[in-house]
């Protein structure tokens, strides 16, 4: 599927990566919707204001805490089998690393954030945004 098709079909937000990742101005599209249903977007939107889940400096979702709950782990799952796949797209288009894509979404999420939610930075450890 054509990245211009995704976006009409699902919504997918876009964020200007920083300049401070090798002075390269580009935008890509961040919490990718083509990989996640309703239902795992809101399980997974419950558990980060739970401070169970939180958004890592790799640009992916991890667990604060961890979790019994299979359908919460299979949420965050494929919401990150999402985010990889947008991550390749933009590093085809773009020239940087995938993981150059991630850790540019990444800074943009943490900006975003509510207070209360976690957040982990790149060697850090994990953080309440306050």
């Amino acid at each position: 599927m054509s990245s211009t098709l995704r976006n009409k079909m699902f919504g997918v937000l876009a964020l200007a990566l920083p300049l401070a990742f090798g002075g390269l101005a580009m935008t890509i599209a961040a919490l990718p919707a083509m990989a996640q249903t309703a239902a795992e977007k809101a399980a997974v939107d419950a558990a980060k204001a739970r401070g169970q889940v939180g958004e890592q400096g790799d640009g992916f979702l991890g667990f604060v805490t961890p979790s019994t709950d299979p359908g919460l782990a299979t949420a965050v799952a494929a919401i990150n089998a999402g985010r990889m796949a947008v991550y390749r797209d933009t590093a085809m288009k773009t020239g940087v690393t995938v993981e150059a894509a991630g850790q540019a979404t990444a800074q943009q999420l943490f900006m975003r954030l509510p207070p209360g939610q976690f957040f982990k930075p790149l060697n850090g450890d994990w953080t309440k945004k306050t």
